[in-house]
């Protein structure tokens, strides 16, 4: 087991694994039948031990990263037109995509109505150029696409989950709860998460305190200590997106052994032929998930992302499977 290996001296040094949990490994079942189509079929996985940070990744830390390495995000880059035909001209600029509240919804299928595509900003100006930072230091940070995660991941020693991990660790013990604490959202009126309580995307009743992100260790952790599982911002794992499951196998000589996920070549978003961008999951929810329109602040749920995408509401975490 991974955990004997890190006792015998040939796990991760104690500077990678500083803020990291062990987590044991085991037989689950992951997905749920209950939900949306994309989490079925539920189903039995298997995964070996690893440490996963016990918050996702915050401003603070990303900042050391960038300092260090002098990286520059996808947000912060001009876009190359020959990706996206068909897009006008005054469209190609760095930015990325903000949550706005609009004052009405005409059409719950267009996103567009409360997602706009800011020039100017980045995880330094998460909404927009007039913002910034200060005193968000223990937030996650955000406007991060899945190589800037990767990049931050390779400088900490560290690698992003796969899908099946996140979603163990997001569980902390409780194999088939609704929710990473049990199976009501608020137990005893208690809110659990930073998630969107009110109508969304036009009120906001900020019963959990907060409108945008929260401090990530704001709320409980969950059986193995872990914060921020769900709500808060989605988080990258390293799988490629397949729009359904394999079926559960019959035996249990033949459960899935760390799983990794789809193709590449089939993550593509056949809604948009032209657009030849592959897409990753993600997982966990965020702070805009919401009873009336998406119920995805549990374990089980999974959302489609393109590899250079960056949004006000997506962050990312690490994992240590062996020694650097």
């Amino acid at each position: 087991m991974l955990r004997a290996e890190f006792e015998r001296g040939e796990g991760p040094k104690d500077d990678v694994i500083s803020g990291m949990v062990s987590i044991p490994g085991g037989t689950f079942r992951m997905g749920s039948d209950n939900h949306y189509a994309e989490e079925a079929p539920s189903h039995r996985v298997s995964v070996d031990g690893f440490w996963i940070d016990r918050a996702p990744v915050t401003n603070r830390q990303f900042k050391a990263f960038v300092n260090a390495t002098g990286h520059v995000t996808t947000a912060q880059i001009v876009p190359d037109p020959k990706d996206y035909p068909g897009a006008l001209p005054e469209m190609i600029y760095a930015g990325s995509l903000v949550f706005s509240p609009p004052p009405r919804v005409d059409d719950f299928r267009d996103w567009s109505q409360w997602w706009t595509f800011m020039k100017g900003a980045n995880w330094r100006r998460p909404y927009g150029p007039k913002s910034n930072i200060k005193g968000l230091d223990d937030h996650p940070v955000v406007h991060v696409s899945c190589s800037d995660a990767l990049a931050y991941a390779k400088w900490t020693g560290k690698d992003l989950p796969t899908e099946a991990e996140w979603e163990f660790a997001a569980r902390g013990g409780l194999d088939g709860a609704e929710f990473a604490w049990g199976d009501t959202l608020t137990p005893g009126g208690q809110q659990m998460a930073n998630i969107w309580q009110g109508n969304f995307p036009i009120q906001n009743l900020c019963d959990d305190g907060y409108e945008r992100t929260s401090p990530v260790m704001a709320f409980p952790p969950n059986g193995y200590g872990l914060y921020d599982m769900i709500g808060n911002v989605w988080e990258w794992t390293s799988d490629w997106w397949s729009a359904k499951y394999e079926p559960d196998v019959p035996k249990a000589c033949c459960i899935p052994q760390n799983p990794h996920g789809g193709r590449e070549d089939a993550s593509y978003d056949p809604a948009l032929p032209d657009v030849r961008i592959p897409r990753k999951v993600l997982k966990g929810g965020s702070h805009l998930c919401a009873p009336n329109y998406c119920r995805r602040y549990r374990p089980a749920a999974r959302h489609a992302e393109p590899v250079d995408s960056s949004m006000s509401h997506v962050g990312f975490r690490c994992v240590v499977r062996s020694k650097p």
